[in-house]
C-alpha cells in the first residue's frame, strides 16, 4: 500500500488525514530519534495563566533586563521552589535518621 504524505492543502483535507491509519502515514522525511535525543530531552511543564500582584519595584527590576521578564520571574520562582524542596527532603531525611517524626 502506498503511504500518503501529511500535507493537506486545505481545511477540507483534514478529514482525510484524520481517517488515515498509522501504517498509511509517510514518515520518511522525519529524522530518526536516537538514544542521544532522549538523553538530552527534558520535561517542560505546561504554563498556566494567572494574575499576580507584585511590588512595582520588583516588576521594574524584572523588566530592566529586557524582553522576557515573565520567564525570568518564573525561573526565579522555580529556583527557590526547587531549593526548598531539596532542603525539605534533606531535613526530612535527617529527621528520619534521628528517629524524630
Amino acid at each position: 500500500m502506498k503511504k500518503q504524505s501529511l500535507k493537506p492543502s486545505s481545511q477540507t483535507e483534514w478529514d482525510k488525514v484524520d481517517a488515515m491509519k498509522d501504517d498509511e502515514i509517510d514518515y520518511s522525511d522525519l529524522p530518526e530519534l536516537g538514544d542521544d535525543f532522549f538523553e538530552k530531552a527534558s520535561f517542560v511543564p505546561a504554563k498556566q495563566t494567572i494574575t499576580i500582584r507584585l511590588d512595582s519595584d520588583v516588576v521594574t527590576w524584572l523588566k530592566e533586563a529586557g524582553k522576557g521578564y515573565q520567564t525570568r520571574a518564573n525561573r526565579i520562582l522555580r529556583t527557590v521552589m526547587e531549593a526548598q524542596r531539596k532542603k525539605g527532603m534533606a531535613s526530612s531525611a535527617g529527621r528520619k535518621r534521628s528517629g524524630t517524626p
